[in-house]
């Protein structure tokens, strides 16, 4: 039987190499309301941070074609970026090149942070942990090993835990997902993992149940992410939204529908012995 992990990486690849367009299927990216929100809240997180110490170290876990890393840049952080699909590490490393601000790690077991070592000032996870089954796990890992004392973690754009939803989220939510997968022509795939998902079944070697595996896993338990924060920060900031793929749906869901989406921060780490 193939490795999972090497699945994981042949997916990563064949669905999100150089040609993929990040911003069709990421509200985060394609509407300038949800992006602004989270440019400023990379900027602060690093300016704060340069403004205190002279430097930001920030390590940027799943950094895709870099739509993040230039904010990082612009705010004075040094930037480590993993990426575990081959083309788009290509990419990043064509993109930044001559960049000394940028390193670009080619991660496809998502362990080569820990491997490289160090310690970072903030750790940034956007639009990532959903896809990660053990997302706990590794964020625990990540504040316990790779995160300076006292230092900051950022995770946004990711699905709320689809247990606590409203009928009125979910039906939102996936009614416009579909719209949207009928837009680009990939209803079936949509269709045959809402099917795995209703039969409370999980392919490992499935790449959409891989690639998106919250829709297997039921979103993120924003709760127990919040658990975790508090366990490790002196300060955690956290908030709910709505968003959706479809430009018309975003402005109006923004306002009148229920949140389906959230991120979480937590700033000055606390030491080990306080915890």
């Amino acid at each position: 039987m193939t490795d999972p992990d090497e699945v994981v990486a042949q997916s990563q690849e064949a669905l999100h190499g150089e040609g993929h367009d990040y911003t069709v299927g990421s509200p985060h990216l394609r509407h300038r309301d949800l992006r602004d929100v989270l440019e400023n809240k990379i900027d602060s997180a690093v300016s704060e941070v340069v403004r205190r110490t002279g430097g930001c170290r920030v390590l940027e876990i799943g950094a895709g074609h870099g739509s993040f890393t230039d904010v990082v840049v612009r705010a004075g952080g040094m930037v480590t970026v993993t990426e575990m699909s081959r083309p788009s590490t290509d990419l990043l490393t064509r993109r930044f090149a001559g960049a000394d601000q940028v390193t670009i790690l080619y991660d496809p077991d998502g362990r080569e942070a820990f491997r490289r070592g160090g310690t970072y000032d903030l750790i940034l996870l956007i639009s990532v942990i959903h896809h990660i089954p053990d997302y706990l796990g590794l964020i625990e890992e990540l504040i316990d090993t790779l995160l300076a004392e006292h230092g900051s973690v950022l995770t946004y754009q990711d699905p709320l835990w689809y247990p606590k939803q409203s009928r009125t989220a979910m039906a939102t939510s996936w009614g416009s997902y579909f719209v949207w997968r009928l837009g680009q022509g990939e209803i079936r795939r949509g269709l045959k993992t809402r099917l795995r998902r209703l039969r409370g079944t999980y392919d490992d070697q499935e790449p959409s149940d891989l690639v998106e595996y919250h829709v297997i896993r039921d979103g993120v338990d924003q709760r127990a992410l919040k658990r975790l924060f508090e366990s490790r920060f002196e300060s955690v900031s956290s908030e709910e939204y709505f968003s959706t793929q479809l430009p018309a749906l975003q402005k109006l869901g923004s306002r009148l529908f229920p949140p389906n989406t959230f991120g979480i921060s937590g700033r000055d780490a606390r030491p080990a012995d306080r915890r």
